[in-house]
């Protein structure tokens, strides 16, 4: 009887991955960041930096010189930002010549994503992407940080990012090792998480520490798909998986398997407290 249930099985097995995959994107993976169709220049300029995008309003002649920023970024300079009831406290780098990794990592994208200095870059704050039914008739997304509508210059509801949101191991977190900011999956119950779903984070190194930038969770150039290469960063089936927000990973809310904990997952690569594994449960990643 085994012999004749094996073939159902895998069956099965397989139609819940292709729900989760997407063989081709329908709609350019820039997605929301084709800003109106100004697409990568909308951020970026080939010369002369937020001088050459005509967004230098304060004489600052410097921000080109990181990944060719098109944006004025200095009303951000120095800044201090409170995350999570104020846990956590980012002061931003004085200038894109820093060489810590809140330039790339989190100064760049609050040039846009602020909403409260740096205002005059700042998007529009309307929906780009299809949202769940669940998410009922919102016309706004959270995507304004300083000024979500939770009061001008208020963070204290925003994840926790910045220089002193750090990602650790051991009691009461991930089975994990930091070596000089770089976090290997290797204890029994995080290598078995990268076997069920993948750790595909990109936290950044600081003083020794993995901390989280906004770059950790959001790959800003594709929204809407993540590909998904066999490695030792993922055990699932290689191909396109449907994503959403940017996020790195596989990421869809929208799943209408109501057993999928693929979101979960998302969260649980750095939340290792909360996971299966950790928690002695065999289940894996459910699409």
């Amino acid at each position: 009887m085994r012999r004749y249930l094996f073939a159902p099985l895998l069956f099965l097995a397989t139609v819940g991955t292709a729900r989760a995959q997407l063989v081709v994107p329908s709609a350019d993976v820039l997605g929301a960041h084709l800003n109106y169709g100004r697409g990568c220049a909308a951020c970026h300029a080939p010369h002369s930096g937020s001088s050459g995008n005509g967004a230098n309003k304060s004489g600052n002649t410097t921000t080109g010189n990181v990944a060719l920023w098109g944006e004025d970024s200095s009303s951000l300079y120095g800044r201090t930002i409170a995350t999570d009831g104020g846990k956590y406290v980012e002061v931003l780098p004085t200038s894109m010549s820093a060489t810590t990794p809140d330039v790339s990592g989190m100064l760049t994208c609050l040039t846009c994503h602020d909403g409260n200095f740096a205002q005059s870059a700042m998007m529009k704050n309307k929906i780009y992407e299809t949202l769940p039914a669940s998410y009922g008739s919102a016309s706004t997304i959270p995507t304004l940080l300083g000024n979500n509508g939770a009061g001008r210059g208020n963070y204290l509801n925003e994840h926790p990012v910045g220089l002193t949101a750090a990602v650790a191991c051991g009691t009461g977190h991930w089975d994990c090792a930091n070596a000089g900011g770089v976090i290997s999956m290797k204890g029994p119950a995080s290598s078995r998480f990268v076997s069920n779903y993948g750790f595909f984070v990109k936290l950044s190194a600081y003083n020794g520490n993995a901390v989280v930038a906004c770059t950790t969770c959001h790959n800003q150039h594709v929204m809407n798909v993540v590909k998904v290469a066999p490695g030792a960063t993922t055990g699932l089936p290689a191909g396109y998986y449907a994503t959403m927000f940017f996020l790195r990973a596989p990421y869809n809310p929208a799943d209408s398997n109501p057993a999928s904990n693929q979101t979960a997952q998302f969260c649980r690569q750095c939340h290792g407290e909360e996971s299966n594994e950790m928690n002695g449960s065999t289940a894996g990643t459910v699409f």
